[in-house]
């Protein structure tokens, strides 16, 4: 019987053994596992943390406070600005719209319309020498009538053609990749390079090829909408003075001064 007893109480005290041991095992998995959660929940943080921090930088630096002031950089428009000569108006001047008005050659009336979307410079150039009452009073020193070419050019400081290098700008614009001026044109007049934009222009009463190799031509300003015919048949059958260079090329020999300038 005394035996028996111990056999039994042995394995009692086994079984609770091995339960104890079950009960230490399953709690160190459980810490195992709630170690590693732990740890994926402090990586997850600190990323997450990491991502906020550098999103609130970039703002910081990119659209917030901390925005470095900007810089004034070299632009085609200040190069541009750097070559003209004189007081020449800032390209805004030309509203980049289109502007009407009307230019009176002794008691020709002749409505224009000015695109200051294609060449706001030369635009604003145009508007404001109207504007200030500039072409009221000069002449229209040339007349050019040949075989494809076909105008009239006005403008000039003294009446005679002459470039006034007080006054110049650039760059061309809006020029005919074919240089083919079409009838009613209203382009500026230069001397052959990109920057010698003046106050003198010219208008077109017959389709002209002009420019050539080399050429950069001539900034297209605008159109006569209403009196070429007027100015044809009052003005260039007139004729042309001929002198000892061309027959085709010079004053014409009705005297024409631009008499009103308008614009709005």
């Amino acid at each position: 019987m005394a035996s028996s007893k111990n056999q039994e109480r042995e394995a009692r005290e086994a079984r609770d053994r091995l339960t104890r041991y079950n009960a230490r095992q399953a709690v160190h998995t459980h810490q195992v596992k709630r170690r590693k959660r732990d740890n994926l929940w402090a990586v997850g943080a600190v990323v997450v943390i990491a991502a906020l921090a550098t999103v609130a930088q970039v703002y910081y630096f990119t659209a917030g406070p901390g925005t470095p002031a900007p810089t004034p950089s070299a632009s085609a428009s200040a190069d541009a600005e750097s070559q003209n000569v004189g007081d020449v108006p800032s390209a805004d001047v030309s509203e980049y719209r289109t502007w009407t008005g009307e230019l009176t050659l002794n008691d020709v009336a002749l409505s224009i319309s000015l695109d200051g979307a294609a060449a706001p410079q030369a635009v604003a150039s145009f508007v404001t020498d109207i504007q200030s009452g500039y072409y009221t009073g000069k002449a229209c020193h040339r007349l050019f009538v040949d075989t494809g070419v076909g105008l009239i050019q006005c403008g000039s400081l003294n009446g005679d053609g002459a470039t006034d290098t007080s006054y110049s700008y650039g760059p061309v614009e809006n020029a005919p990749a074919d240089g083919n001026y079409v009838t009613g044109t209203i382009a500026i007049a230069n001397s052959g390079t990109s920057y010698s934009n003046g106050r003198q222009f010219f208008i077109v009463f017959d389709d002209s090829l002009l420019g050539g190799e080399g050429s950069e031509g001539y900034s297209v300003i605008g159109t006569v909408t209403m009196g070429l015919d007027q100015l044809e048949s009052q003005i260039v059958a007139g004729g042309i003075t001929p002198s000892a260079d061309s027959t085709t090329d010079g004053a014409p020999v009705i005297p024409t001064t631009i008499t009103a300038a308008t614009i709005q």
